[in-house]
């Protein structure tokens, strides 16, 4: 039998919802905003077809340079070392989500104890 080589071949797991999960994803997701600099996830939503990276994108992190259209443009970096890239995506916010930063730790100015 011939092989598929289609845009989401091998993606069984990668692009499928949770049971519960499943149908359109909240328009939320869809109406959401970035301010370039913003660190953003690429989560894949695989109800959504336009504006979908490829699949070897999802889980990545990067930061946003740019609006085109509805899409942003998601700078990130790819590849192994010496063989790094900079790449431009440009994705619809139903596959982006912001990166939560945490607190910044304060460094006390007590001593350690035992010291």
């Amino acid at each position: 039998m011939a092989r598929s080589h289609g845009e989401r071949k091998r993606t069984r797991k990668k692009l499928s919802k949770p049971k519960r999960a499943r149908g359109l994803s909240p328009i939320s997701k869809a109406i959401q905003q970035f301010e370039p600099g913003e660190s953003v996830h690429i989560r894949i939503d695989p109800s959504v077809h336009k504006g979908m990276p490829h699949q070897r994108f999802h889980g990545m992190t990067g930061k946003v340079i740019g609006e085109r259209g509805r899409a942003f443009i998601v700078e990130i970096s790819d590849g192994k070392r010496k063989r790094k890239k900079v790449k431009e995506l440009f994705i619809r916010a139903e596959h982006l989500s912001p990166q939560i930063q945490s607190p910044p730790i304060i460094a006390s100015s007590q001593q350690p104890i035992g010291r």
